[in-house]
């Protein structure tokens, strides 16, 4: 007799779950055809960078707080004030503290904030990587610029703007996993399709418009008669126009190619200092990282077993050269 009490017991449980589990499901299907899943603004969600406040994050962290405005869900701007491993490191402890709903990083260093990252996805927090990644982490996605292809296409760029020969230079920031790759990009599509070009020097400009200052100065110096600097950030852009001016003010100096468009690049490109510059989908990083994140969050996938991941693990937002000829597209309306 007790056995079938046991049985009946069980019966009724599987059954009670079935009933909760169906209303749970029909309520989601409800709020989808009533216009989407929303969620409630309690519902934080954070967005982590690096050098907190300059221009080039305003763009994704607006596309951040666009989605999260569709989906009624809160957001929070957080980052390290300055160009600082450690200080984005502490930061993101804090947030991870909070238990947030999600968490967008941008990995200034990927091997260094690897343990970090992984330490959200580990106590149940959803995080997506945009812009700058960390691949050995467990982050679940990854949405920023094809850098390699975007260092790709900077190297066309270069060799339509010197007419494909002469000696080219590099002004990096050597320990970000997007600025290596961009790096790489450009060298090898510079050693493989231009063989009157060449890459002869590879500088730190640290992300800061004096050091790379300094590093093209260094530049001009050793190579005269460089024939093209291609900057892979844009306050290195800002630096190299600056001794390009000072250093080698005829209009056969160097050719400049820079990334970014925040204003400061944007006006140097108006004005010839600055050839070309390569814009990044900033927009969309912020967008979609707000809305894998939700998705992440609110069951539409199943985080304890990422082979059910219904999320891209890695999203292309694209790449557009910007020149004289387009530039005013791209200022800030």
């Amino acid at each position: 007799m007790r056995k079938i009490w046991i049985v009946y017991l069980l019966l009724i449980a599987c059954f009670a779950f079935y009933v909760l589990n169906y209303r749970a499901q029909s309520q989601i299907s409800d709020q989808r055809n009533a216009g989407g899943l929303r969620g409630s603004m309690d519902e934080k969600y954070v967005m982590v960078t690096f050098q907190m406040g300059i221009d080039y994050w305003k763009s994704g962290l607006k596309g951040f707080e666009d989605a999260a405005q569709a989906l009624n869900v809160s957001v929070e701007y957080r980052g390290a004030t300055q160009r600082d491993v450690h200080e984005q490191r502490t930061v993101l402890e804090q947030v991870i503290a909070k238990k947030p709903a999600g968490i967008a990083v941008s990995a200034m260093h990927a091997a260094e904030l690897t343990a970090t990252i992984n330490k959200a996805v580990e106590v149940g927090i959803p995080v997506v990587l945009f812009d700058s990644d960390a691949p050995g982490s467990r982050a679940y996605s990854f949405l920023g610029t094809n850098n390699y292809a975007a260092g790709a296409r900077a190297a066309d760029k270069m060799a339509e703007l010197t007419g494909g020969r002469g000696k080219l230079a590099i002004i990096t920031v050597p320990d970000q996993q997007n600025h290596l790759d961009r790096t790489q990009g450009f060298a090898d599509t510079i050693a493989a399709e231009f063989p009157e070009l060449s890459v002869v020097v590879i500088k730190n400009g640290k992300g800061d418009p004096l050091f790379s200052r300094q590093a093209a100065e260094e530049i001009l110096l050793s190579f005269p008669n460089v024939a093209g600097i291609f900057t892979t950030e844009a306050n290195g852009g800002i630096g190299v126009a600056e001794a390009v001016r000072e250093y080698s003010p005829s209009a056969a100096g160097p050719r400049i190619v820079s990334f970014d468009t925040d204003k400061g690049t944007l006006d140097l490109v108006k004005s010839g200092d600055i050839d070309a510059t390569m814009a990044q989908g900033t927009w969309n990083m912020g967008y979609w990282a707000m809305q894998f994140l939700f998705s992440l969050n609110h069951g539409m996938n199943d985080t304890r077993n990422p082979g059910s991941l219904q999320v891209p693990q890695q999203v292309d937002t694209g790449i557009t050269v910007v020149t004289r000829q387009n530039v005013n597209d791209y200022y800030a309306k």
